[in-house]
Protein backbone atom coordinates (compact mmCIF):
# COMPACT_ATOMS: atom_id res chain seq x y z
CA UNK A 1 0.00 0.00 0.00
CA UNK A 2 1.24 3.50 -0.89
CA UNK A 3 2.53 5.42 2.15
CA UNK A 4 1.36 9.04 2.13
CA UNK A 5 3.06 11.53 4.45
CA UNK A 6 0.53 13.77 6.23
CA UNK A 7 1.22 16.79 8.46
CA UNK A 8 -2.01 17.70 10.21
CA UNK A 9 -3.02 19.98 13.02
CA UNK A 10 -5.77 18.46 15.22
CA UNK A 11 -7.72 21.73 15.12
CA UNK A 12 -8.75 21.00 11.52
CA UNK A 13 -10.23 17.55 12.15
CA UNK A 14 -13.87 18.85 12.16
CA UNK A 15 -13.26 20.30 8.68
CA UNK A 16 -11.87 17.02 7.33
CA UNK A 17 -14.95 15.01 8.29
CA UNK A 18 -17.63 17.59 7.45
CA UNK A 19 -19.92 17.15 4.47
CA UNK A 20 -21.53 20.57 4.83
CA UNK A 21 -21.89 22.43 1.56
CA UNK A 22 -20.10 25.51 2.96
CA UNK A 23 -16.89 25.35 5.04
CA UNK A 24 -16.04 28.84 6.25
CA UNK A 25 -12.50 28.93 7.66
CA UNK A 26 -11.69 32.18 9.43
CA UNK A 27 -8.27 32.42 11.00
CA UNK A 28 -5.20 34.40 11.84
CA UNK A 29 -2.09 34.66 9.73
CA UNK A 30 0.08 31.58 10.22
CA UNK A 31 -2.75 29.35 11.44
CA UNK A 32 -1.95 26.73 8.78
CA UNK A 33 -5.47 26.74 7.31
CA UNK A 34 -4.32 27.13 3.69
CA UNK A 35 -1.64 24.44 3.94
CA UNK A 36 -4.09 22.06 5.61
CA UNK A 37 -6.77 22.80 3.02
CA UNK A 38 -4.34 22.06 0.18
CA UNK A 39 -3.24 18.78 1.76
CA UNK A 40 -6.83 17.66 2.33
CA UNK A 41 -7.78 18.42 -1.28
CA UNK A 42 -4.84 16.39 -2.63
CA UNK A 43 -5.83 13.47 -0.42
CA UNK A 44 -9.47 13.77 -1.46
CA UNK A 45 -8.70 13.81 -5.18
CA UNK A 46 -6.43 10.78 -4.84
CA UNK A 47 -9.14 8.81 -3.09
CA UNK A 48 -12.15 9.91 -5.19
CA UNK A 49 -11.49 10.01 -8.93
CA UNK A 50 -14.88 11.54 -9.69
CA UNK A 51 -14.05 14.74 -7.77
CA UNK A 52 -12.63 17.90 -9.38
CA UNK A 53 -11.50 21.14 -7.74
CA UNK A 54 -11.75 24.77 -8.83
CA UNK A 55 -9.45 27.26 -7.04
CA UNK A 56 -10.53 30.89 -6.99
CA UNK A 57 -8.79 34.18 -6.24
CA UNK A 58 -10.12 37.59 -7.19
CA UNK A 59 -7.19 38.01 -9.58
CA UNK A 60 -6.38 34.75 -11.38
CA UNK A 61 -2.63 35.39 -11.31
CA UNK A 62 -2.75 35.50 -7.49
CA UNK A 63 -3.39 31.75 -7.52
CA UNK A 64 0.20 31.20 -8.61
CA UNK A 65 1.58 32.35 -5.25
CA UNK A 66 -1.25 30.98 -3.09
CA UNK A 67 -3.48 28.06 -4.06
CA UNK A 68 -1.22 26.69 -6.82
CA UNK A 69 1.88 27.05 -4.63
CA UNK A 70 0.16 25.43 -1.62
CA UNK A 71 -1.18 22.50 -3.63
CA UNK A 72 2.16 21.90 -5.40
CA UNK A 73 3.96 22.00 -2.04
CA UNK A 74 1.44 19.57 -0.56
CA UNK A 75 1.99 17.10 -3.41
CA UNK A 76 5.75 17.12 -2.77
CA UNK A 77 5.42 17.02 1.01
CA UNK A 78 3.03 14.06 0.84
CA UNK A 79 5.38 12.11 -1.41
CA UNK A 80 2.89 11.71 -4.26
CA UNK A 81 4.47 13.89 -6.96
CA UNK A 82 4.65 10.92 -9.34
CA UNK A 83 0.84 10.63 -9.17
CA UNK A 84 0.20 14.16 -10.48
CA UNK A 85 0.93 16.23 -13.59
CA UNK A 86 1.70 19.81 -12.50
CA UNK A 87 1.85 22.52 -15.18
CA UNK A 88 2.84 26.10 -14.42
CA UNK A 89 1.71 27.70 -17.70
CA UNK A 90 -1.19 27.69 -17.88
CA UNK A 91 -1.64 26.68 -14.25
CA UNK A 92 -3.20 23.25 -13.91
CA UNK A 93 -2.79 20.13 -11.79
CA UNK A 94 -4.10 16.74 -12.86
CA UNK A 95 -4.14 13.57 -10.84
CA UNK A 96 -3.24 10.54 -12.95
CA UNK A 97 -6.52 8.93 -11.86
CA UNK A 98 -8.29 11.66 -13.92
CA UNK A 99 -9.24 14.20 -11.23
CA UNK A 100 -8.37 17.82 -12.09
CA UNK A 101 -7.56 21.08 -10.33
CA UNK A 102 -8.38 24.29 -12.21
CA UNK A 103 -7.45 27.90 -11.35
CA UNK A 104 -9.56 30.95 -12.18
CA UNK A 105 -10.16 34.59 -11.25
CA UNK A 106 -13.21 36.85 -10.99
CA UNK A 107 -11.85 40.30 -11.75
CA UNK A 108 -14.37 41.24 -14.43
CA UNK A 109 -17.44 40.12 -16.34
CA UNK A 110 -15.33 38.27 -18.93
CA UNK A 111 -13.67 36.08 -16.28
CA UNK A 112 -16.98 35.49 -14.53
CA UNK A 113 -18.56 34.43 -17.82
CA UNK A 114 -15.73 31.93 -18.43
CA UNK A 115 -16.69 30.11 -15.24
CA UNK A 116 -19.92 29.03 -16.91
CA UNK A 117 -18.03 27.05 -19.56
CA UNK A 118 -15.67 25.11 -17.28
CA UNK A 119 -15.56 21.42 -18.15
CA UNK A 120 -13.67 18.53 -16.59
CA UNK A 121 -12.37 15.34 -18.20
CA UNK A 122 -14.29 12.97 -15.94
CA UNK A 123 -16.82 13.26 -13.15
CA UNK A 124 -18.15 16.70 -12.19
CA UNK A 125 -16.87 19.87 -10.64
CA UNK A 126 -17.52 19.05 -6.98
CA UNK A 127 -15.27 21.36 -4.95
CA UNK A 128 -14.44 25.06 -4.93
CA UNK A 129 -11.70 26.60 -2.82
CA UNK A 130 -11.99 30.38 -2.43
CA UNK A 131 -8.71 31.65 -0.98
CA UNK A 132 -8.62 35.17 0.52
CA UNK A 133 -12.40 35.04 0.28
CA UNK A 134 -12.82 38.57 1.66
CA UNK A 135 -11.55 39.84 -1.71
CA UNK A 136 -14.74 38.62 -3.41
CA UNK A 137 -18.11 40.31 -3.47
CA UNK A 138 -21.28 38.51 -2.48
CA UNK A 139 -22.27 38.52 -6.15
CA UNK A 140 -19.01 36.71 -6.99
CA UNK A 141 -19.81 34.06 -4.40
CA UNK A 142 -23.34 33.52 -5.70
CA UNK A 143 -21.98 32.93 -9.20
CA UNK A 144 -19.63 30.26 -7.86
CA UNK A 145 -22.31 28.68 -5.70
CA UNK A 146 -24.48 28.25 -8.79
CA UNK A 147 -21.72 26.24 -10.49
CA UNK A 148 -22.15 23.31 -8.08
CA UNK A 149 -25.44 21.76 -9.10
CA UNK A 150 -26.92 18.60 -10.55
CA UNK A 151 -27.22 15.00 -9.41
CA UNK A 152 -24.09 13.27 -8.13
CA UNK A 153 -23.30 9.56 -7.86
CA UNK A 154 -23.90 8.00 -4.46
CA UNK A 155 -21.26 8.98 -1.92
CA UNK A 156 -20.19 12.21 -3.59
CA UNK A 157 -21.14 15.68 -2.34
CA UNK A 158 -20.64 19.33 -3.29
CA UNK A 159 -18.53 21.59 -1.10
CA UNK A 160 -17.18 25.16 -1.10
CA UNK A 161 -14.38 26.19 1.24
CA UNK A 162 -13.73 29.82 2.05
CA UNK A 163 -10.37 30.55 3.70
CA UNK A 164 -9.49 34.06 4.86
CA UNK A 165 -8.06 36.36 7.47
CA UNK A 166 -10.93 38.45 8.87
CA UNK A 167 -11.34 42.14 8.11
CA UNK A 168 -14.15 44.45 9.20
CA UNK A 169 -17.15 43.02 11.03
CA UNK A 170 -19.29 44.75 8.40
CA UNK A 171 -18.09 42.35 5.68
CA UNK A 172 -20.76 40.35 3.82
CA UNK A 173 -19.16 37.02 4.82
CA UNK A 174 -19.89 37.74 8.47
CA UNK A 175 -23.47 38.74 7.70
CA UNK A 176 -24.19 35.74 5.45
CA UNK A 177 -22.42 32.96 7.35
CA UNK A 178 -21.74 34.07 10.93
CA UNK A 179 -24.77 36.12 11.90
CA UNK A 180 -27.37 33.45 11.18
CA UNK A 181 -27.60 29.71 11.61
CA UNK A 182 -27.55 27.40 8.60
CA UNK A 183 -27.12 23.62 9.04
CA UNK A 184 -25.28 23.51 5.70
CA UNK A 185 -22.52 25.80 7.03
CA UNK A 186 -19.54 24.74 9.15
CA UNK A 187 -17.82 27.71 10.79
CA UNK A 188 -14.20 27.06 11.71
CA UNK A 189 -11.73 29.26 13.57
CA UNK A 190 -7.97 28.80 13.93
CA UNK A 191 -4.95 30.88 15.00
CA UNK A 192 -1.20 30.59 14.78
CA UNK A 193 -1.34 29.17 18.32
CA UNK A 194 -3.08 26.07 16.89
CA UNK A 195 -0.32 25.46 14.35
CA UNK A 196 2.20 23.02 15.76
CA UNK A 197 4.45 23.53 12.71
CA UNK A 198 4.91 27.28 13.24
CA UNK A 199 8.47 28.33 14.08
CA UNK A 200 9.50 30.06 17.30
CA UNK A 201 10.61 33.23 15.48
CA UNK A 202 7.08 33.72 14.14
CA UNK A 203 5.60 33.25 17.62
CA UNK A 204 8.01 35.86 18.98
CA UNK A 205 7.07 38.27 16.21
CA UNK A 206 3.40 37.85 17.05
CA UNK A 207 4.16 38.44 20.73
CA UNK A 208 5.85 41.74 19.83
CA UNK A 209 2.87 42.75 17.73
CA UNK A 210 0.59 42.02 20.67
CA UNK A 211 2.53 44.61 22.67
CA UNK A 212 2.80 47.38 20.07
CA UNK A 213 -0.46 46.91 18.12
CA UNK A 214 -3.16 45.21 20.23
CA UNK A 215 -5.93 45.83 17.68
CA UNK A 216 -3.84 44.48 14.81
CA UNK A 217 -2.92 41.45 16.90
CA UNK A 218 -6.59 40.82 17.64
CA UNK A 219 -7.27 40.57 13.89
CA UNK A 220 -4.04 39.09 12.47
CA UNK A 221 -2.91 37.17 15.57
CA UNK A 222 -6.21 35.92 16.97
CA UNK A 223 -8.23 35.91 13.74
CA UNK A 224 -11.09 37.98 15.14
CA UNK A 225 -13.31 40.33 13.18
CA UNK A 226 -12.23 43.96 13.14
CA UNK A 227 -14.47 46.23 15.19
CA UNK A 228 -16.81 48.58 13.34
CA UNK A 229 -16.56 51.06 16.20
CA UNK A 230 -13.99 53.73 15.46
CA UNK A 231 -13.97 53.23 11.67
CA UNK A 232 -13.13 56.41 9.81
CA UNK A 233 -15.12 55.78 6.62
CA UNK A 234 -18.40 53.89 6.38
CA UNK A 235 -19.86 55.70 3.36
CA UNK A 236 -18.39 53.33 0.77
CA UNK A 237 -19.44 50.24 -1.12
CA UNK A 238 -17.95 47.87 -3.66
CA UNK A 239 -19.52 48.06 -7.11
CA UNK A 240 -18.60 47.03 -10.66
CA UNK A 241 -18.15 50.62 -11.81
CA UNK A 242 -17.31 51.85 -15.31
CA UNK A 243 -13.66 51.87 -16.39
CA UNK A 244 -14.45 54.30 -19.21
CA UNK A 245 -12.63 57.54 -18.36
CA UNK A 246 -15.15 59.54 -20.40
CA UNK A 247 -17.92 58.49 -18.01
CA UNK A 248 -16.51 60.76 -15.29
CA UNK A 249 -16.51 64.52 -14.91
CA UNK A 250 -12.85 64.39 -13.89
CA UNK A 251 -10.06 61.85 -13.30
CA UNK A 252 -7.04 62.12 -11.02
CA UNK A 253 -4.30 59.86 -9.69
CA UNK A 254 -2.95 59.61 -6.14
CA UNK A 255 0.35 57.98 -5.20
CA UNK A 256 1.88 57.14 -1.83
CA UNK A 257 5.51 56.12 -2.11
CA UNK A 258 6.87 53.07 -0.32
CA UNK A 259 9.25 50.14 -0.48
CA UNK A 260 8.94 48.03 2.67
CA UNK A 261 5.53 49.59 3.09
CA UNK A 262 3.38 49.34 -0.02
CA UNK A 263 3.79 51.79 -2.89
CA UNK A 264 0.21 52.54 -3.93
CA UNK A 265 -1.24 54.29 -6.97
CA UNK A 266 -4.99 54.88 -7.21
CA UNK A 267 -6.95 56.10 -10.23
CA UNK A 268 -9.92 58.15 -9.04
CA UNK A 269 -13.04 59.32 -10.88
CA UNK A 270 -15.43 62.10 -9.90
CA UNK A 271 -19.03 62.35 -11.08
CA UNK A 272 -22.16 64.03 -9.71
CA UNK A 273 -20.63 64.57 -6.29
CA UNK A 274 -19.50 60.94 -5.85
CA UNK A 275 -15.96 59.55 -5.69
CA UNK A 276 -15.05 56.43 -7.66
CA UNK A 277 -11.92 54.34 -7.04
CA UNK A 278 -11.31 52.75 -10.43
CA UNK A 279 -7.91 51.05 -10.31
CA UNK A 280 -5.07 50.33 -7.94
CA UNK A 281 -1.42 49.44 -8.31
CA UNK A 282 -0.30 48.08 -4.94
CA UNK A 283 3.25 46.72 -4.72
CA UNK A 284 6.02 46.21 -2.18
CA UNK A 285 9.80 45.95 -2.43
CA UNK A 286 9.88 47.47 -5.93
CA UNK A 287 12.07 50.39 -6.95
CA UNK A 288 10.68 53.33 -8.86
CA UNK A 289 11.85 52.16 -12.29
CA UNK A 290 10.10 48.82 -11.77
CA UNK A 291 6.87 50.48 -10.66
CA UNK A 292 6.90 52.84 -13.64
CA UNK A 293 7.16 49.82 -15.96
CA UNK A 294 4.22 48.22 -14.16
CA UNK A 295 2.03 51.34 -14.41
CA UNK A 296 0.65 50.55 -17.85
CA UNK A 297 -2.96 51.17 -16.80
CA UNK A 298 -2.25 54.45 -15.02
CA UNK A 299 -3.22 57.40 -17.27
CA UNK A 300 -0.34 59.75 -18.07
CA UNK A 301 -2.54 62.66 -19.10
CA UNK A 302 -4.11 63.14 -15.64
CA UNK A 303 -2.62 64.95 -12.66
CA UNK A 304 -0.84 62.59 -10.28
CA UNK A 305 -0.78 63.89 -6.71
CA UNK A 306 2.16 62.44 -4.78
CA UNK A 307 3.70 62.41 -1.33
CA UNK A 308 5.85 65.55 -1.08
CA UNK A 309 8.46 63.74 1.04
CA UNK A 310 10.00 62.11 -2.05
CA UNK A 311 10.94 64.85 -4.60
CA UNK A 312 13.47 62.62 -6.38
CA UNK A 313 10.80 60.00 -7.09
CA UNK A 314 8.42 62.66 -8.34
CA UNK A 315 11.06 63.83 -10.84
CA UNK A 316 11.47 60.23 -12.06
CA UNK A 317 7.73 59.95 -12.69
CA UNK A 318 7.80 63.27 -14.58
CA UNK A 319 10.68 62.10 -16.77
CA UNK A 320 8.59 58.98 -17.53
CA UNK A 321 5.84 61.23 -18.92
CA UNK A 322 3.45 61.34 -15.95
CA UNK A 323 2.01 64.62 -14.66
CA UNK A 324 3.34 64.01 -11.18
CA UNK A 325 3.33 66.77 -8.58
CA UNK A 326 3.78 67.00 -4.84
CA UNK A 327 0.94 67.61 -2.43
CA UNK A 328 1.63 70.26 0.18
CA UNK A 329 1.06 68.82 3.65
CA UNK A 330 -0.43 71.70 5.61
CA UNK A 331 -1.33 71.67 9.31
CA UNK A 332 -4.69 69.92 9.66
CA UNK A 333 -4.70 68.67 6.06
CA UNK A 334 -5.33 65.03 7.03
CA UNK A 335 -8.44 65.96 9.01
CA UNK A 336 -9.65 68.16 6.16
CA UNK A 337 -9.12 65.35 3.64
CA UNK A 338 -11.04 62.90 5.83
CA UNK A 339 -13.91 65.38 6.24
CA UNK A 340 -14.06 65.74 2.45
CA UNK A 341 -14.11 61.95 1.99
CA UNK A 342 -16.84 61.48 4.60
CA UNK A 343 -19.10 64.01 2.86
CA UNK A 344 -19.73 62.03 -0.36
CA UNK A 345 -20.49 58.50 -1.58
CA UNK A 346 -17.40 56.39 -2.36
CA UNK A 347 -17.71 53.53 -4.84
CA UNK A 348 -14.83 51.06 -5.22
CA UNK A 349 -14.23 48.68 -8.11
CA UNK A 350 -13.98 45.07 -6.85
CA UNK A 351 -10.52 44.69 -8.42
CA UNK A 352 -9.14 47.17 -5.85
CA UNK A 353 -8.84 44.46 -3.22
CA UNK A 354 -6.08 46.09 -1.16
CA UNK A 355 -7.94 49.39 -1.04
CA UNK A 356 -11.07 47.58 0.11
CA UNK A 357 -9.07 45.78 2.80
CA UNK A 358 -7.54 49.01 4.07
CA UNK A 359 -10.68 51.15 4.01
CA UNK A 360 -12.64 48.45 5.86
CA UNK A 361 -10.24 48.64 8.82
CA UNK A 362 -9.02 52.26 8.70
CA UNK A 363 -9.68 53.49 12.22
CA UNK A 364 -9.18 56.41 14.54
CA UNK A 365 -6.39 56.09 17.08
CA UNK A 366 -7.60 55.20 20.57
CA UNK A 367 -6.21 56.86 23.68
CA UNK A 368 -4.67 54.08 25.80
CA UNK A 369 -5.54 55.85 29.06
CA UNK A 370 -9.13 56.98 28.52
CA UNK A 371 -10.16 54.45 25.87
CA UNK A 372 -11.60 57.30 23.78
CA UNK A 373 -10.97 57.73 20.07
CA UNK A 374 -8.76 60.64 19.01
CA UNK A 375 -9.10 62.83 15.92
CA UNK A 376 -6.08 61.11 14.42
CA UNK A 377 -5.99 57.99 12.21
CA UNK A 378 -4.05 54.91 13.18
CA UNK A 379 -0.88 54.90 11.07
CA UNK A 380 -1.16 51.15 10.37
CA UNK A 381 -2.13 49.47 7.08
CA UNK A 382 -2.95 52.87 5.55
CA UNK A 383 -0.85 53.12 2.37
CA UNK A 384 -3.85 53.06 0.02
CA UNK A 385 -5.63 55.52 2.29
CA UNK A 386 -2.70 57.93 1.93
CA UNK A 387 -2.86 57.61 -1.87
CA UNK A 388 -6.60 58.24 -1.66
CA UNK A 389 -6.09 61.37 0.44
CA UNK A 390 -3.52 62.72 -2.00
CA UNK A 391 -5.60 61.89 -5.06
CA UNK A 392 -8.57 64.03 -3.97
CA UNK A 393 -6.53 67.18 -3.36
CA UNK A 394 -7.27 68.72 -6.75
CA UNK A 395 -11.01 68.36 -6.19
CA UNK A 396 -10.85 69.36 -2.53
CA UNK A 397 -8.93 72.55 -3.27
CA UNK A 398 -10.47 73.31 -6.62
CA UNK A 399 -7.18 72.36 -8.31
CA UNK A 400 -5.60 75.47 -6.88
CA UNK A 401 -3.03 73.50 -4.93
CA UNK A 402 0.54 74.51 -4.40
CA UNK A 403 2.96 72.52 -6.52
CA UNK A 404 6.27 71.85 -4.79
CA UNK A 405 9.22 71.84 -7.19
Amino acid sequence: MRRIILQSNPVFHPVHISRCRYIVMKGSAGSGKSADTAQEYILRLLQERERNLLCIRKAEISNRYSTFAELSAAIRRMGVFDLFIVRESPMSIQCKNGSQILFRGMRNSVEREKLKSITVAQGKLTDIWIEEATELTQQDFEILDDRLRGELPAGLFYQIKLTFNPVSASHWIKRVFFDRYDPQVLIHHSTYLDNRFIDSAYRQRMSRRKEIDPEGYRIYGLGEWGETEGLILTNWKVKDISQNMNFYDDISVGQDFGYNHANVILVLGFRDGALYILRELYVQEKDTDEIIRMATEIPKDRLMYCDSAEPDRIRMWRRAGFRAQAVCKEPGSISAQIDWLKARPILIHPDCTNTIREISQWKWKKDSYSGLYLDEPEAIQDDAMAALRYGIEGQRKGKGIRILK
